[in-house]
């Protein structure tokens, strides 16, 4: 199936609602690997799966990811905001320049919120652990409801504990690669989010699928 840009940014429309909807975008192997060999997620899906990658940055008002994700695949400013979430305040450098955001909790180590605070935007909420209510409370205000969250399986494990995950985007590439490579998703308990089918399209043996929370 040949898609066009338009056919790819209409199946991936984020619906009208009042309140932040949370987006993730992952991709993984046949046997559930979420990174290839490399321990790169970026390697696997192909050029079609760059494309959707491209496109729901597009529709994104910001770009949430965990700053080990962010190391590891080499994150940099682009034209939608990137909000990096970190307790330790461990942020690439390359994305502490203005127009972007951290995420972290409101004991994070004072010194480099601080330091921080002087060139992005930081939304500092919680102790111990991100009150994600909070922090989804502060990007409505910004007028950001169009949230994307990137990964990594810990940040995506601990949104589907909270319950916060209105969707995902899943590309499955076709690949075996066995390994220890996580999953998608871990977190310290298991739970069960029913959902529904939006959409299963497959180009060249990759497969695209959009899963939506029942909250029936």
């Amino acid at each position: 199936m040949d898609l066009s840009e338009a056919d790819v940014e209409r199946l991936y429309a984020y619906p009208d609602t009042d309140r932040p909807w949370v987006r993730t975008n992952f991709v993984t192997t046949l046997d559930g690997a979420a990174h290839a060999g490399d321990g790169r997620s970026g390697t696997l899906g192909g050029s079609i799966d760059t494309r959707v990658f491209g496109v729901l940055r597009s529709l994104a008002d910001v770009v949430v990811v965990g700053a080990g994700t962010a190391h590891t695949e080499d994150y940099g400013p682009g034209e939608v905001p990137i909000a990096v979430v970190s307790r330790s305040l461990d942020v690439p450098e390359r994305l502490v320049v203005p127009g972007q955001v951290v995420i972290t909790t409101a004991d994070a180590p004072a010194d480099r919120l601080e330091d921080l605070r002087r060139t992005v935007d930081v939304i500092a909420v919680g102790h111990g652990r991100v009150d994600w209510d909070g922090v989804l409370a502060e990007l409505d205000d910004r007028g950001w409801r169009h949230v994307l969250c990137e990964g990594g399986p810990s940040l995506h494990g601990e949104l589907i504990g909270l319950d916060l995950v209105d969707e995902i985007c899943l590309t499955v590439a076709p690949v075996l690669s066995s390994g220890d490579a996580p999953r998608i998703a871990h977190g310290g308990e298991a739970v069960d989010r029913p959902m529904t089918l939006g959409h299963s399209l497959a180009v060249d043996d990759v497969l695209l699928t959009r899963w939506v929370r029942d909250r029936a």
